[in-house]
């Protein structure tokens, strides 16, 4: 029944934003100037290729963990660990690239390509980054987005959008496979959704490519063929959802977390500084991205996250958001999970 709903909700969702872009041109230059403006800590510029269509846009848009229902299957967020007693102080600049630099996952920036499994990649990708951590750089790969986007589904619905605590439940009751990027053959499950450029033109452009379509969940390696489908599997030992206090204290045990947020439609400009939205932006839907560092610059708090857009996003994939201020949503239920290992 909650399937259903989700399903519902979804449909509505994109109708009211199929509408929204027919009344106004997000991706205008005039818009780009009109943010710059106005936007105090942060530039904007050209992302997107203007005439981008909208399909592919709203597209990117596939959390569902903020509706009524998924919060209220989340559950009570974590607030203690034991190892958090053994932190004596919280940075205050934190990067996970550069405190665990031996794990090559942590500044890894994907791309999701035409289908709106960002919900997979951020937690996948925080995952991956937590095994490193666990096995002091052991366990030095990319886990399944493919796996995870078509195979959980409890999750959601695959390219239209998943629910990331019920992704970190998932890799708790069945694991994941290793799995790298679109054509890479890293992993037994690489990503089989296309990467495409969003800021460009004609062949290789986003326009170009279909909309993309859920695939079949395989159960077998047909990326590293060596590699056992069974036994490549690794699972978390619990999943959980943060309160803004526990956030710093669990990314500093444990390494990044998925965090999901609300976009506005300046944001699709976003280019350096510290985002936050300014007036009169748009809603265009729920984003899943993994959080990996905080600091402050010029005397604003911000967190540091990393985007599944490709590296020609915003400042080369990566983005800082305003901290402390629950901007967008962004501190609103952050998810993760701690590795069994």
């Amino acid at each position: 029944m909650a399937n259903f709903i989700y399903l519902i909700s979804i449909i509505l969702l994109r109708a009211y934003l199929t509408e929204q872009f027919e009344k106004a041109d997000f991706l205008s230059h005039e818009r780009i100037n009109n943010i710059n403006s106005i936007a105090k800590t942060w530039k904007a510029g050209e992302n997107f290729d203007p005439n981008t269509p909208k399909e592919v846009i709203i597209g990117l848009m596939g959390s569902i963990g903020f509706s009524n229902i998924s919060r209220s299957l989340h559950g009570p967020p974590k607030t203690s660990d034991p190892l958090y007693d053994g932190i004596t102080k919280i940075h205050k600049t934190f990067d996970a690239r550069k405190h665990w630099r031996y794990c090559k996952t942590m500044g890894a920036v994907r791309d999701q390509g035409n289908c709106g499994s960002c919900w997979a990649f951020g937690t996948t990708g925080a995952f991956s980054d937590r095994l490193c951590v666990a096995t002091n750089g052991k366990y030095n790969q990319l886990l399944s987005a493919e796996e995870l986007t078509f195979c959980c589904h409890r999750c959601g619905f695959g390219c239209e959008g998943g629910d990331s605590m019920q992704a970190w439940k998932y890799f708790e009751i069945h694991g994941l496979v290793s799995g790298g990027n679109y054509n890479s053959h890293e992993g037994c499950q690489p990503y089989r959704v296309p990467p495409c450029h969003h800021g460009q033109k004609g062949k290789g452009s986003c326009s170009s490519f279909r909309i993309e379509t859920n695939h079949r969940c395989h159960k077998k390696c047909y990326g590293n063929k060596t590699i056992d489908y069974n036994s490549d599997h690794v699972k978390t030992k619990n999943s959980y959802c943060l309160s803004h206090e526990s956030m710093q204290k669990d990314v500093q045990t444990y390494g990044p977390i998925e965090a999901s947020f609300i976009i506005y439609d300046d944001f699709l400009h976003y280019k350096s500084g510290i985002y936050h939205k300014t007036e009169n932006a748009v809603n265009l839907g729920g984003h899943s991205v993994k959080l990996i560092g905080w600091g402050v610059e010029y005397g604003v708090k911000y967190w540091l996250l990393v985007n599944s857009w490709g590296t020609e996003w915003g400042d080369h994939g990566l983005f800082k958001i305003r901290r402390g201020t629950n901007e967008c949503g962004i501190e609103e239920r952050p998810t993760a999970g701690v590795p069994l290992v």
